[in-house]
């Protein structure tokens, strides 16, 4: 077994397990690996996990990130990194088995299933290459942004009649009474079929969900075979129908229409099999998903106070119940060929189970992941929508009618409460939404009473994922503390004393100055827990772009500004058995964190602080209260200027060494630990020099990018984030210097000329990163997971 660094503790008799045997069950996996006990119960049939998949594989996130399941006869995987990873290769790991069913069924169910001639191919959900991206380029059109606006007056009609027939009732199960027909009727619409009984294609939905992915007992298994029988053979008939009227609307029909040009690709089999599944996936997740959204917004009531006070949150709102508390828990890929998981062994065959709902939830992705944070600048990397070339095409229709039922509730009820009641769930892996939503609000304070005008006021419907651009987060200047003569401390709070994000050291948050233009990142030197306030530590630097200087001339006690974050790019590996932190100046702040939970978690540590005079060091009576003998205090002024080259002269084994300070120091720390391993000095920088393109020095490349299936030319007097913008390609950017790590991308392809001063030498060597805003290709192409 190949050990997690983040793993539980290991006894001495274990030391190449990562795994605490006291913990082993005496049962082996298939490739002889003991099961934990956790691995050994775990079961997603049980009310558990439909009732909060995340939590309820907490422990695996946590300890055993990947895992064989005895009782499903899967291996289990829960963190973002290692999901997103499987589904970015969808060669190593097939998508073939996606609507497999995970229990199978006895030999009478599957003779009542014979008797309908139900055979279900292959769809773009399970298809593989070569295969599956023609096909999907073929069908890709009607899913367009501009393609979907055209369904969007409808969605509105539907939602504001559903609405129509409870607004005075004062109580309704939104779920029976509108978010599983709205979304139904407008995925009938979208595919063009006929509105025919939506009941009986209700059971029909929820039989598939049950018969794929779902454990019905031996007594069960016949009746919804029939149900999928009877499905399967009106799926037929509906296509028959179509095939009369191709030049109709609706999706099924394009695809009739694009079978006369690509008859290999487009065939009939896959048609009959596509228009089943269509039905399902088009309004199923939809519906569970906004029922999901909800319910979680209604038991956050300030969350839900702020979203009808300020409606355009709303998208960015979606977006965060999408990864708090999707519709999708997991999903399923068959391993091809000899492979790792998460430094995990995998023989070819095997089969995985993806907790996507658990990746949502991942804290080294997702700062204070289970916090419902509608402000969350990162929530569209959320992996509902699954990733990569078999992302779901429908995921901005979803997104559209998302936001169109939350315009609607926030703008006409926004007074809803949850009813009391217990939820229930359909047992099953991969899709989950409450049965029932009740409820409760009094009629009297219907807000279109008394103002029949807001039925005519219209959110711009967002198509795509928000850019993280355009979300930030109102504070408060709570407190200003002066440290030094030209460092002040800022306490930031919510206006309304609502929690904020816990973060992990080492992270930042983005300041706008006010109406400058400017945005500056600064690092969170307080309390990690403290949910309270932000607070950070600004130098004023008159040699800076202006950012310093607005803080220091602007913000006071009660002024009021906008931040975004935090975001993390200079992680503390909480497992190295040695820290080194130094830190110049200003550079303390994130430090100051660091040291602060080395301290909390036992490590053996140690604290290098540089700076022209005690008076001039910021934060310094703390740490000395704090740290004692741990902190050393380099003082230019009492000659004890630190000599680098003689504090790092022996590598020590696993040691890790964090710094953060001016260039000239981190330059002196890079040749200091030249022969130290790649990876052990990690360092964040809060200058450099912008980076300027000379043409006549640098040469034009192409940029593929493989999820959106185009090539950008990168001429030479151009980096690769303003060519991606100008193919309206949105990636985040925030510094423009190769500093802030805001404008990471991944590499599958071609050599990189790095440029950032971001990633360790490890990371670099790997060639599976970059920053786009100043890196550039050392070759004439880069293909990146854009």
């Amino acid at each position: 077994m190949t050990p997690d660094a983040s793993a539980a503790p290991v006894r001495a008799d274990a030391a190449r397990c990562p795994f605490d045997h006291s913990a082993l069950t005496g049962q082996t996996g298939p490739t002889g690996c003991p099961v934990t006990a956790g691995a050994a119960a775990f079961d997603p049939f049980e009310d558990g996990y439909q009732q909060d998949p995340p939590d309820y594989v907490r422990w695996s996130r946590e300890q055993e990130p990947v895992f064989f399941s005895p009782r499903l006869g899967y291996w289990v995987v829960t963190r973002y990194d290692d999901i997103k990873a499987i589904f970015r290769d969808n060669l190593t790991f097939s998508p073939s088995i996606a609507l497999e069913k995970i229990t199978p069924t006895g030999p009478e169910a599957n003779a009542v299933l014979a008797q309908y001639g139900f055979a279900l191919n292959r769809t773009l959900v399970n298809e593989d290459e070569p295969a599956h991206m023609p096909r999907r380029r073929v069908l890709m059109e009607p899913f367009t942004p501009e393609h979907l606006k055209a369904h969007e007056p409808l969605v509105r009609q539907l939602a504001r009649e559903y609405v129509d027939r409870f607004i005075d009732d004062g109580r309704a199960d939104l779920v029976d009474q509108m978010l599983w027909e709205v979304p139904l009727t407008v995925a009938l619409h979208f595919l063009g079929v006929p509105e025919d009984d939506m009941d009986q294609l209700r059971q029909y939905s929820i039989a598939h969900t049950v018969n794929t992915w779902g454990r019905p007992k031996p007594e069960e298994q016949v009746a919804v075979a029939h149900a999928v029988g009877n499905f399967w053979q009106l799926a037929g008939q509906i296509l028959d129908k179509m095939r009369q009227d191709p030049e109709a609307p609706g999706w099924m029909q394009y695809g009739l229409r694009q079978q006369r040009e690509h008859p290999e690709v487009v065939t009939d089999s896959y048609l009959h099999s596509m228009m089943m599944a269509g039905i399902v996936a088009a309004h199923e997740t939809t519906a569970n998903a906004t029922a999901n959204a909800m319910k979680l917004l209604l038991q956050h009531p300030h969350v839900w106070r702020e979203i009808c006070e300020d409606p355009s949150l709303i998208p960015n709102a979606v977006e965060e119940c999408l990864r708090h508390n999707g519709s999708v828990a997991a999903w399923r890929r068959l391993v091809t060929a000899d492979t790792q998981v998460g430094g995990i062994d995998i023989p070819a065959g095997s089969k995985l189970l993806i907790v996507t709902s658990s990746a949502n939830h991942d804290e080294r992705h997702f700062a204070d992941a289970d916090l419902l944070d509608i402000r969350r600048d990162n929530a569209s990397d959320h992996l509902t929508f699954g990733y990569g070339s078999h992302q779901c095409m429908g995921k901005n229709l979803a997104r559209m009618e998302m936001q169109i039922f939350l315009e609607e509730f926030t703008r006409r009820l926004p007074h809803m409460r949850l009813a009391e009641q217990t939820f229930s769930y359909v047992p099953n892996t991969s899709f989950r939404g409450p049965e029932h939503l009740w409820v409760e609000w009094d009629p009297a304070r219907n807000p279109e009473r008394t103002q029949p005008a807001l039925l005519r006021h219209e959110q711009p419907v967002r198509m795509g994922e928000p850019s993280r651009h355009t979300v930030s987060r109102p504070l408060v200047v709570a407190r200003v503390t002066r440290l030094t003569r030209d460092v002040v401390q800022l306490r930031l709070v919510s206006p309304h004393g609502a929690p904020l994000p816990r973060w992990q050291p080492g992270a930042h948050i983005d300041i706008e100055c006010g109406d400058t233009g400017l945005s500056r990142q600064y690092s969170l030197c307080g309390d990690p827990a403290d949910t309270h306030a932000f607070e950070i530590a600004v130098l004023r630097d008159e040699a800076s772009r202006g950012g310093s200087a607005w803080v220091h001339d602007h913000l006071r006690e009660g002024a009021a500004l906008r931040v975004r974050g935090p975001r993390n790019h200079f992680r503390l590996d909480e497992g190295a058995p040695k820290l080194i932190f130094v830190a110049g100046g200003i550079g303390i702040t994130p430090i100051a964190a660091m040291a602060q939970r080395a301290q909390a978690l036992g490590r053996d540590y140690v604290l290098h602080y540089c700076g022209r005079s005690r008076a001039d060091m910021p934060l310094l009576a703390a740490l000395q209260a704090r740290h004692g003998a741990r902190l050393v205090v380099h003082a230019k002024a009492e000659g004890q200027r630190a000599d680098l080259a003689a504090l790092l002269a022996t590598p020590q084994p696993g040691a890790r060494i964090y710094a953060c300070g001016p260039a000239r120091m981190l330059s002196a720390l890079e040749a200091a630990t030249a022969h130290w391993p790649a990876d052990a000095l990690r360092t964040e920088r809060f200058q450099t020099d912008a980076p300027t393109l000379d043409p006549a020095k640098e040469h034009g490349f192409d940029v593929e990018l493989k999820d959106s299936g185009i090539s950008v030319h990168v001429p030479p007097d151009q980096t690769v984030l303003a060519a991606l913008k100008a193919a309206n390609i949105d990636v985040p950017s925030d510094c423009c210097e190769g500093l802030c790590g805001s404008c990471e991308v991944r590499v599958l392809g071609g050599a990189v000329d790095h440029r950032d001063v971001v990633l360790t030498r490890a990371e670099r060597d790997a060639q599976d990163r970059m920053m786009v805003c100043c890196s550039r290709a050392a070759g004439q192409r880069l293909v990146l997971a854009l």
